[in-house]
């Protein structure tokens, strides 16, 4: 063990936080701080100090202890001050020119960003500093916490190092002093449990504390940043009345009762206009400055600098009228017009507010799902504890009417559950020992007990939501142009307003600087990049969310706007069109048997076979409550069937080939097996004591939806392909049944890639739906993959889209979403793009030549602030989706 050359404190290579290479050798520090010490002078510590230099080799560390996240994580990052697209594009430029930042998006209607990056080459404190240093502040929260069992400074460089590792933790500091260790970390990623288990871990223990909930945290700041611009838009209101009034004295007759002059008027509304000015108004300077103190310009500045030219302008008016005067007139103020544009903004920022707010309502929805305390088995007696303490393998028990707390699977009990809030499925589902239930789902009727199997951020809630926020903060394809225009955007229209100032002073009429400071002051007001920042980002936010409340999880922007180009669906027949386990379909008695004497025996030839088949015919004599007879000398027939004495009957069960061996006679059954086998069903006789009793046929049977939901993707205009590994035969039973349009048949696993490959090649833009791992690679050829959420977790992963109740419809559902979701964002691109094209040369007077027009400041002001107003409105119309009636009543 050496010691850290700064602070003498004992380190190596397993419990450094940092480390720094000096003339090839490699360096260990207790803390970030030593480091950044050592790196300012290295010769200062290490002069004198050679013998106590820590862990000199020649050679890296596998894993740098200096980063909290590992390589290709995408942190996920609340960012404050964003007013407009502008910002939106300056910190996406400024953090994708870190290095080791992947690459970097900013949501204008979340207020977040999602940053991937290698942390091998880049700090989260380096995200965080960069972000504050583009004049941003970016959501981070400190905590203080006690810290128990700590005797030495060795313990506090341990506490030190393992807080410093938890994912999303930006700087942990521990005091030996005070026992206390203060973590800095980023909101949202971290929660005070966490930090309570790596510490844990360590061999510590963390005193409890209270933890606020961080979505609660977030919806009460959003509710008093709401609760502020509403106390700003009211004063602003109350002071911006009078001042109308003061302007139309003459108008409204009241000289009649005081004939106030003008240049008092002028006066009484410079102290009404000035708290408006920079009280009401002082967020718009504050933002403006920090965005100049970084050679920037955003949202801000237009409003701050068009505001405070109307303002200045009436200030010199008022108190050096002699400088504008024309013809012996005093010249005319607009107090009214900075306050009026100043109070419209805030309220355009009102409606805003609550209408983001309203964008986020699925998340909300999906986190107010999860129960807060669950009931489990704990030496041998039932507690009450918090969802956070449950366990894998932890007993829990669930009663009626209760949420299922955890993911599990049911050891005792039986009950109906409604899985609707998860799966989109209104009728609630018959729940057994053996099966699954997913945690946040309701209880319906009976109790039962179940062994936790996911917990915490394994739950399928919690990958839901993970899923839903991820696609929230993507951008898809269409959303490129916004952005390129938007980080031209403020800088142009502040050229177009110096250039309109500078054309109506030279050539417009007289009084010309009047003239040129209103159409300045309009250009710069009417703009919005506000517009062209919501339009894509609101609409993905509700289409996601309004996809998850349908059980169909979209994965990101890109998936949702490629979904509505699609032509061809490619469906894997097992476990996607077919329920993927066999059934019992038909059962054809021969002449002179009982049909349920027929599945009695074949029931009772099978019992405890653990082949597919035979468990069919066992589950099938279950359902129709048949005793099923105990049997003896139970034989095999490899490749041909098994032979058992039942009830003192010898039983044979099997294909036709058994029949021949034994001499059994089959007569017109032979020609009802064949019709069977050409249906997709797979035949097997029953013979009992030498003598034809029937056949039982068994089947992949289709799902309940199958043939209607592929019926829906037709009518959408898809070509429905059918792709299986069974034989041809097979194959074209299913297919005749569903009405698929093209079928590739005895296609193996590794030859599905290529198969999806081969569509594509046709021009078509190609989804696949599948539910196995051997679905994987096809689920990633293809254009859009689409993974049945009963399936593997592999194929989850690999695709853009997941239907959690496991049912095709969904796929109609996703589609017909897709195409609702492009549609209503290209309306708003089209508006934000119209607004501004036609607008602001409106402002900046083209039309006063031809029709003697120009804008007034004021609605200027109110035109931009609708303009926000009415993309975000258009995009919560998608709130009012509704899936195709075909997809929802088969």
């Amino acid at each position: 063990m050496a010691k850290d050359l700064v602070c003498g404190m004992d380190v190596d290579e397993g419990t450094a936080a940092a480390t720094a290479e000096y003339r090839g050798k490699m360096y260990f520090f207790c803390a970030r701080s030593c480091k950044e010490k050592f790196e300012q002078d290295p010769q200062k510590y290490i002069i004198g100090n050679e013998k106590v230099a820590v862990a000199q080799e020649d050679r890296r560390p596998e894993a740098s202890q200096d980063v909290s996240l590992s390589t290709g994580e995408t942190l996920d990052l609340p960012i404050k001050g964003i007013s407009c697209a502008s910002c939106v594009a300056k910190i996406e430029k400024g953090l994708s020119e870190l290095t080791g930042v992947i690459d970097a998006k900013v949501n204008f209607a979340t207020e977040r960003a999602a940053i991937t990056l290698d942390a091998n080459q880049v700090h989260a404190g380096d995200i965080i500093r960069t972000i504050q240093d583009l004049g941003y502040e970016a959501g981070s929260e400190k905590v203080t916490l006690p810290v128990q069992g700590m005797s030495c400074a060795s313990c506090v460089e341990k506490v030190q190092t393992v807080l410093s590792n938890v994912p999303g933790v930006i700087r942990a500091d521990v005091n030996f002093a005070t026992e206390k260790a203060t973590v800095e970390y980023i909101s949202g990623q971290v929660t005070i449990r966490d930090l309570s288990k790596a510490v844990e871990a360590a061999g510590y223990k963390i005193l409890e504390v209270e933890e606020g909930d961080v979505v609660e945290e977030e919806k009460a700041a959003r509710e008093a940043e709401f609760k502020k611009l509403k106390h700003k838009f009211t004063a602003g209101l109350i002071l911006v009345i009078p001042l109308f009034i003061l302007v139309h004295w003459d108008k409204l007759g009241l000289s009649r009762i005081w004939a106030m002059s003008k240049q008092t008027s002028f006066f009484i509304q410079l102290i009404f206009q000035t708290p408006v000015q920079f009280w009401v108004g002082w967020q718009f300077y504050k933002g403006a400055w920090s965005a100049a103190k970084h050679k920037t310009s955003n949202m801000n500045t237009l409003i701050a600098v068009g505001t405070s030219a109307a303002y200045l302008y009436s200030v010199l008016a008022t108190f050096f009228p002699w400088m504008f005067a024309a013809k012996g007139l005093l010249p005319d103020v607009y107090f009214d017009t900075a306050g009026a544009i100043i109070v419209l903004i805030l309220l355009g920022r009102l409606l805003e507010a609550r209408a983001k707010g309203q964008t986020s309502e699925a998340i909300k929805k999906l986190l107010g799902l999860q129960a807060k305390t669950a009931i489990v088995m704990r030496d041998g007696r039932e507690m009450e504890i918090p969802i956070e303490e449950v366990q894998i393998g932890d007993a829990v028990i669930v009663r009626p009417g209760e949420k299922i707390p955890v993911d599990g699977v049911i050891l005792e009990g039986h009950s109906s559950v409604d899985e609707s809030m998860v799966t989109g499925e209104s009728i609630p589902v018959e729940k057994t020992a053996g099966d699954d239930v997913i945690g946040a789902t309701l209880n319906k009727t009976g109790s039962f007990q179940l062994k936790a199997t996911k917990v915490g951020r394994d739950t399928m809630l919690a990958r839901i939501i993970q899923m839903v926020q991820e696609a929230q903060g993507s951008k898809p394809p269409i959303a490129r142009l916004a952005d390129i225009i938007a980080s031209y955007f403020v800088p142009a229209v502040i050229g177009i307003a110096v250039l309109t100032f500078i054309i109506w002073y030279v050539f417009g009429p007289a009084p010309a600087l009047t003239y040129a400071v209103l159409n300045f002051v309009a250009v710069m007001i009417i703009a919005c990049p506000c517009a062209l920042g919501l339009a894509t980002p609101t609409s993905i936010m509700v289409g996601t969310g309004k996809g998850a409340e349908h059980g169909v999880l979209i994965r990101g922007g890109e998936a949702l706007e490629m979904a509505h180009k699609l032509n061809a669906i490619v469906l894997d027949k097992t476990g996607t069109i077919t329920k993927g386990e066999p059934s019992v379909t038909d059962v054809v008695e021969a002449e002179g048997v009982r049909r349920k004497e027929v599945l009695r025996l074949a029931a009772s030839a099978e019992k405890g076979s653990e082949h597919p088949l035979g468990e069919a015919i066992v589950n099938k004599a279950g359902e129709e409550q048949l005793e099923v007879a105990a049997s003896k000398d139970f034989n095999a027939i490899p490749g041909h069937g098994i032979e058992a004495t039942i009830e003192k009957k010898r039983v044979l069960l099997g294909n036709i080939r058994l029949m021949k061996d034994r001499a059994i006679s089959l007569g017109d059954m032979e020609q009802r097996a064949e019709d069977l086998s050409r249906e997709g069903k797979t035949p097997m006789f029953v013979a009992m004591d030498g003598r034809l009793a029937g056949i039982i046929a068994v089947a992949d049977t289709l799902k309940e939806n199958s043939k209607t939901a592929i019926a829906a993707l037709r009518h959408l205009g898809m070509e429905v392909v059918m792709l299986t590994g069974d034989n041809q035969r097979t194959a074209e039973a299913i297919a005749r049944q569903v009405g698929v349009d093209r079928v590739l048949a005895e296609v193996l696993p590794e030859q599905k890639a290529q198969q999806v490959k081969t569509l594509q090649a046709e021009g078509n833009k190609v989804a696949m739906v599948g539910d196995g791992i051997n679905d994987a690679p096809a689920l990633v050829q293809a254009d859009v993959g689409i993974a049945i959420g009963t399936g593997t977790d592999v194929a989850m992963d690999s695709a853009d889209i997941t239907l959690i109740s496991g049912d095709l419809t969904g796929v109609v559902i996703a589609i017909a979403l897709s195409r609702a979701t492009v549609r209503n964002i290209k309306e708003n691109l089209f508006w934000a793009f119209a607004y501004n094209i036609i607008l602001i040369p409106v402002a900046a007077g083209v039309l006063f030549p031809f029709f003697g027009i120009l804008l007034n400041p004021i609605f200027a002001a109110a035109a931009m602030g609708l303009s926000s107003v009415t993309v975000v409105s258009n995009a919560l119309r998608l709130r009012r989706f509704r899936p195709p009636a075909v997809a929802v009543n088969p």
